[in-house]
């Protein structure tokens, strides 16, 4: 009977701690600033267009540091803010803009490839970028080569 009572107590305080309120209809939510919010909801977003979706370095001797740049272009209605880039491994690392880039506005994300300890054959590594886009999170250009050994 006492465990009945103190499984009963231990369910409601879990419960209880968990709850958060509900959100006022209409009422802007602090996570933002109010033009955000409206410019949220309204559907308006800033969008990331890359000009080349992969770059391909061909044949590359197990070893190199290879690096290419990205050209993209804010094709939306706000300003976009990259809050991280990464990649599919950590043999990958992208270099974002961090300033709000306007929209219209051009920039690069340099991304480095670092091929020691790599295996031989064809790989391929895909960028992720995190931004005030919609959806937040999006798959970004992909490079590409075939590591030989000497």
């Amino acid at each position: 009977m006492k465990a009945l009572l103190y499984i009963t107590l231990a369910t409601g305080m879990v419960l209880t701690a968990c709850h958060t309120p509900a959100k006022e209809p209409g009422k802007a939510q602090p996570s933002g600033t109010a033009a955000t919010v409206a410019d949220s909801a309204n559907g308006v977003y800033p969008e990331i267009t890359f000009e080349k979706e992969s770059h391909n370095f061909g044949d590359v001797v197990a070893g190199e540091v290879l690096e290419y740049s990205f050209k993209f272009t804010n094709t939306g209605k706000r300003d976009l803010v990259i809050s991280k880039a990464e990649a599919s491994c950590g043999c990958t690392v992208p270099e974002w803009p961090k300033e709000p880039i306007k929209p219209g506005e051009s920039r690069y994300m340099k991304v480095k490839f670092d091929s020691k300890g790599r295996p031989e054959g064809y790989t391929e590594k895909e960028i992720f970028v995190h931004a005030n886009t919609n959806p937040a999170m999006i798959s970004g250009p992909r490079i590409q080569c075939n590591i030989v050994r000497k």
